[in-house]
């Protein structure tokens, strides 16, 4: 059996949203992450994926024909100029503002930027601030 590796981040392991039209929603996730230095993991005939999210066609088998309803993201960035640049290029991608980039008062540091899907999900991407890290993921092998 051929060894594999998957890596993981620190709570979700992942999230399948159903959206109405694949095509417009894989052209607003590629436009953020790419900003966010994601990428994406592959795409099928009908979903797609980039590490732990899914986005997938009403028609997929794992949809069983159900829209998924309206959450909330947040993917990290490394600095503010990467919170900036996601803001930007989901609007070209065809996001709509839903908070542009600046300072919350979540906690002090705290830089993001908001902007709805396609599908009217909240996309977030924030910077905590300078810190420590831990490490950037986990590497599972089985």
């Amino acid at each position: 059996m051929e060894t594999q590796e998957i890596y993981r981040g620190r709570l979700i392991d992942h999230i399948q949203l159903v959206v109405k039209d694949l095509t417009i929603s894989n052209r607003f996730y590629e436009a953020i992450f790419s900003t966010l230095g994601i990428p994406m993991g592959g795409q099928e005939k009908d979903y797609f994926w980039a590490d732990e999210l899914f986005v997938s066609s009403q028609q997929s088998q794992a949809a069983q024909g159900t829209l998924t309803g309206r959450h909330h993201m947040a993917f990290q960035a490394k600095d503010r100029k990467m919170v900036e640049a996601f803001y930007q290029a989901g609007l070209k991608a065809g996001g709509k503002d839903n908070g542009g980039p600046g300072e919350r008062v979540y906690h002090p540091g705290y830089y993001a930027a908001f902007l709805l899907d396609p599908d009217g999900n909240n996309i977030e991407a924030v910077f905590h601030g300078e810190a420590q890290r831990s490490s950037d993921s986990i590497r599972i092998t089985f």
